[in-house]
Parts: C-alpha cells; sequence; structure tokens
C-alpha cells in the first residue's frame, strides 16, 4: 500500500479517560437527549434548530457564539429546541481545502490528527460545560464516532456519505436521532433507503468487533436541496417537495415520519442570507398541510459570529472559512420570528 504509517493513535477509550465527562454533566446530557429525542418519537411538538457555523474553525469563537445562542434558548424554550452545530470535520468535494478541526485544529498549522482528536473532544466538551449544551456533529468517519459518543445528542450524515453502507449500519447502533440528508444529486429514494436501513438492526463488523445493532427509530431525512448535472442548484423545501417526501414516507409505512430541513447548502444556492425567507415558507407550508407539519421537526441553520465566508487565512474572528454564514443579529432575529410563528 502506498501509505506512510505515521503513528498509531489513541484508542476512543483513552481519549475518554483523558478528558472525560463528569456524573453531573452526563445527567445534563441525558436531559437534552431526552427533550431532543421526544421530538423525533411524536412525545414533543416542540421545533428542533440544528444551528451553527458551516465548520468550526477554532475553539473559542465557536463558544462564544454557542455562549450567545444560550441566552436565545432561555427565551424561547417553550416552543424552541435548539441544538448547536460544532462541525469537527468537513467533507471536501474535490479533496482539496480546511477538512475541519479533526485534521487542523490550527487552519493555518499542518493537519495533525492526534491534536485534533484531542480538540474536537475539548471544544465539545468545553460546551457541554460552560453552557449546557450537547451538540451536534456530522458523522462523516463513523469509526471516529466513539471518540465524542458521550457528548454528541445529533449526528447528521452528509448528502456524499448517505449511500455508504457502514454510515447505515453505523447509525443504526447510535441511541440519538441521525439525519440522513438527500444525495447531492438529489434522489430522495437514496434518502429513504438510508433512513429505512438505520432503522432497522444489523449485524457488521465495528472498530475490530462483531457488532450487532437494534435499530435507530429516530433515523430521519434532511432535505438540503441539490445540484442538476449541469452544475446549478436547485432546492428542495417547497410544499411539493415537503408533501412529496410525506407521500414517501406513508409508502414504507416507517413510524415516526420526519425531515429537517436545511436552509443553506443547494436550498440557498449557498446564499446565505436567503436562509430566513427559507425558514418562513417551511413554516407556511406546516400551517397549510397538518401532515407536513407532523414530519417537518425542525430546521437546519448555517449561522457564526460574522456574515458570510473568508479566504483561509483572512483572519476575520467569527466568520466562516467554508460555506457561508449567517451572521449573528441576523440569526438572532430569525429565531424569534420563528418563535413567533409557531
Amino acid at each position: 500500500m502506498n501509505l506512510e504509517y505515521k503513528r498509531e493513535m489513541p484508542t476512543a477509550r483513552v481519549v475518554k479517560e483523558m478528558y472525560p465527562v463528569p456524573e453531573a454533566l452526563a445527567e445534563v446530557k441525558a436531559e437534552n437527549d431526552k427533550r431532543i429525542q421526544s421530538i423525533f418519537l411524536n412525545e414533543s411538538d416542540k421545533f428542533l434548530l440544528v444551528i451553527g457555523p458551516c465548520s468550526a474553525d477554532r475553539e473559542d469563537s465557536v463558544i462564544e457564539y454557542i455562549t450567545k445562542l444560550r441566552d436565545v434558548q432561555d427565551k424561547v424554550a417553550d416552543k424552541i429546541v435548539i441544538v448547536p452545530r460544532i462541525y469537527t470535520n468537513k467533507p471536501r468535494t474535490t479533496g482539496e481545502g480546511y477538512k475541519g478541526m479533526l485534521h487542523q485544529p490550527d487552519p493555518e498549522a499542518a493537519p495533525d490528527m492526534l491534536k485534533g482528536l484531542i480538540a474536537i473532544r475539548k471544544v465539545h466538551l468545553r460546551a457541554l460545560t460552560e453552557t449546557g449544551f450537547s451538540c451536534a456533529d456530522e458523522m462523516l468517519y463513523p469509526h471516529n464516532h466513539p471518540y465524542l459518543s458521550d457528548l454528541l445528542s445529533y449526528v447528521a450524515v452528509g448528502a456524499r456519505s448517505v449511500e455508504n453502507q457502514t454510515h447505515r449500519l453505523t447509525a443504526s447502533g447510535l441511541d440519538i436521532p441521525v439525519g440522513m440528508k438527500n444525495p447531492t444529486g438529489g434522489m430522495v429514494s437514496v434518502m429513504m433507503n438510508a433512513i429505512n436501513a438505520a432503522r432497522h438492526g444489523h449485524t457488521f463488523v465495528y472498530s475490530g468487533w462483531e457488532v450487532k445493532s437494534k435499530g435507530n427509530p429516530m433515523s430521519h431525512g434532511i432535505l438540503r436541496g441539490y445540484t442538476h448535472k449541469q452544475g446549478s442548484s436547485a432546492p428542495n423545501y417547497h410544499y411539493e417537495d415537503l408533501r412529496f417526501v410525506y407521500e414517501m414516507y406513508m409508502k414504507s409505512q416507517l413510524e415516526n415520519p420526519a425531515i429537517i430541513v436545511d436552509t443553506n447548502h443547494a436550498n440557498s444556492g449557498k446564499r446565505f442570507d436567503e436562509q430566513p425567507r427559507i425558514a418562513k415558507e417551511v413554516l407556511h407550508s406546516m400551517r397549510l398541510s397538518k401532515d407536513i407539519a407532523s414530519m417537518v421537526k425542525g430546521l437546519m441553520v448555517e449561522s457564526y459570529l460574522v456574515d458570510g465566508c473568508q479566504v483561509p487565512g483572512g483572519g476575520v474572528y467569527g466568520q466562516s472559512i467554508t460555506d457561508p454564514c449567517l451572521g449573528w443579529e441576523k440569526t438572532e432575529r430569525m429565531i424569534y420570528e420563528i418563535a413567533e410563528l409557531l
């Protein structure tokens, strides 16, 4: 094999022992899990917001952002459950560019996976410690999930991973909600197949073990838009799109139909400032149809301290170095407007 074996990585158990979750915080995380899970099990009618930066690039600005979310969450807790995004892995379409804190805990330094593993655990642990939020991350690498398994309350499987068998089987063994995005080509049937696979039990090899999963009843879809073969973006958040997905759920006979609508990516054409308008249209569709209202459990929003995005090395504190995000002032206003419309 044409690989350079640089060093053996510590196991998840070792890293967890280095940075443990205190018992009191484990209880906080368990309560967060119950609130979030109840939404997907139709035990709560609260609305979920999975919200935060496109990618976590530095600990200080991410924690500052999440601290701001804490104040807002307390004001809308009767209607909304907020799950901050701390996305520490970043898929790259061409393989080039910043791959996230796991690869580069310092975006301007060379990749260092050992420092990255420690950095991602520390930032998630700090968020729980200082704000009481147990957050969301993307499961880009299923075998890395154990390093954060006691800290996460929500996991997303990305558009480029949703067809992968290992992602689907791993999702079937998790005890937190797992969102399956529609693939970049837009085939909703692929997303539905992933949801179905994750809801069933499987026997497979995971981290060197033969394991058996029980199935995850909280697996669900995430509509993120798609890309035409000509390369242009196309949305799938409109009323007709939501109605179509609801009918697919009915045909599948899966219990507890659930969808999260991603307001950025191809749904906005990466026009980050369109996200508040898209959110309002989804809420309008929910008011028009009880079926859609029962299926749509929330929104996924890309948001950070500063509007837009920068080039690597731009040096703008709290501004995304990957996809453009909605700035804090607009984000705060958007959350309050959503609460008023619910």
